[in-house]
């Protein structure tokens, strides 16, 4: 059974970092891209980064870029996401997701339907 687990949610202060792990198993990971989404309190969930696999492109929303990065590590089987200037819309329940095929095109990167596999996601809050 596939399973992707997200780690190192937690509280932070309005202009710190914070990195998010996922890990995914038993997936030969270079098959899939992986994304970031994000969930706040009242809101739908959102795309946040997405990694294809062959060719480690990434894709970002416009409210993190410059900001949030996006990394994967095939060999541990791990996904990275380093938030850097948090602020407090920040906030949400961050999810990993798989994409099998490992290239998400860029008209659908957002969509959950395109990732089959979802973890059960990590708080992170950014408050003062």
């Amino acid at each position: 059974q596939v399973q992707l687990v997200e780690s190192g949610g937690t509280l932070v202060h309005p202009g710190g970092s914070l990195k998010l792990s996922c890990e995914a198993s038993p997936l030969t990971l270079e098959y899939y891209a992986i994304g970031w989404f994000r969930q706040a309190p009242g809101k739908e969930r959102e795309g946040v980064a997405v990694i294809n696999c062959r060719d480690s492109s990434t894709y970002y929303k416009d409210f993190v870029k410059d900001r949030f990065s996006i990394s994967r590590d095939d060999a541990t089987k791990m996904v990275y996401l380093q938030m850097n200037d948090l602020r407090s819309e920040d906030t949400a329940v961050y999810y990993c997701a798989a994409s099998f095929g490992g290239t998400v095109a860029p008209d659908v990167v957002w969509k959950d339907e395109e990732y089959s596999y979802w973890g059960q996601g990590t708080q992170v809050t950014v408050a003062s």
